[in-house]
This record gives C-alpha cells, structure tokens and sequence, in this order.
C-alpha cells in the first residue's frame, strides 16, 4: 500500500495532538472541483462537508470563511461576523500567494499566515465535519469543536438563506 505523503495541515493537526482522519477520493483532471461532488465522492451529506472561503476588507484584511459545500456565502453577513464595513471574495489568482493553497485544496489549517476565521455555526451540530486536507483529492475529518478552538476561529450564521 501506497503510503500518503502528510500535507502541511495533517503536520499541525498531528503536532497539536488532535485527531482527525483522512479521507482521499480520486479526482482527474475534468472533474469538477465543487464540494458537492467531494460530498457525493466521500459518500457524506453534503451539511458536514465544509468549504474553506478567503475574503478581504477594503483595508486589504484577509479573512476566512467555512461554511457547508451546498451554501454560498452572505457577504454582508461575513462582514458583520469580523467587524468589517465590507468583505469581499479575493480573487482565484490571489488564493496561492495569500493562503499557500490552489483552488479545491484549501484548507483552513495551516495557511501561509494565521487569518481570523469564522465556520458556519451549523459545525457544531456535528460530531465530525470534513473539510480540505490541503490538495485535491484529501479531505480531513475532525471534531469541529476542536478544530474552531485550535486555530481560535468563532462561529456566526455567514450563509445567504435559502429560498
């Protein structure tokens, strides 16, 4: 058996002592790079499979925002969440240089640097929710009261409604 090369959030969630689990899935190069199908490929309700968001305030502040795969962010919501007048999503070319991530791998462990970081509340009606582990492919599962306290993350209702 193949064994797995440990990504940067696995090193700190290991050196903290915290547990989680890895789950992998196979991803080719034309396959979407949603939540929804990681949800589908890790065989999990998409409620407890969570997406890891940057945003950025006009005073150039970067903030992250993990929220299930199957909601979409309410700027306004996020904003009053961090304190900020206005948030908005940063850019797929900035993903890399502000977070160390690509696209589909981004984690809210193990940055480039600490950002304030803020997970829908509905992570805590789960014993386990399941977010990127750092790259395509790797997801992590943990204990989501561990993991907002680990990184010092807070909770707040950051999703728009749905119709």
């Amino acid at each position: 058996m193949k064994k797995m090369i440990k990504t940067n959030a696995m090193r700190i969630l290991d050196q903290a002592q915290i547990a989680y689990e890895v789950r992998t899935y196979d991803h080719h190069k034309n396959d979407p790079i949603d939540g929804i199908h990681v949800a589908e490929q890790l065989q999990e309700c998409v409620e407890c499979v969570f997406k890891t968001l940057i945003t950025v305030s006009s005073d150039h502040q970067y903030y992250v925002f993990v929220i299930p795969v199957n909601m979409e962010l309410d700027l306004k919501k996020c904003a009053k969440a961090v304190n900020e007048k206005r948030v908005e999503m940063i850019a797929v070319k900035q993903l890399l240089p502000v977070s160390g991530y690509i696209r589909g791998g981004c984690s809210p462990i193990g940055m480039k640097k600490h950002y304030p970081t803020v997970f829908h509340h509905t992570a805590l009606d789960f014993n386990r929710i399941y977010f990127s582990g750092g790259k395509i492919g790797c997801q992590i599962g943990a204990d989501p009261k561990h993991i907002i306290t680990f990184i010092h993350a807070k909770t707040a209702d950051i999703v728009k409604q749905k119709d």
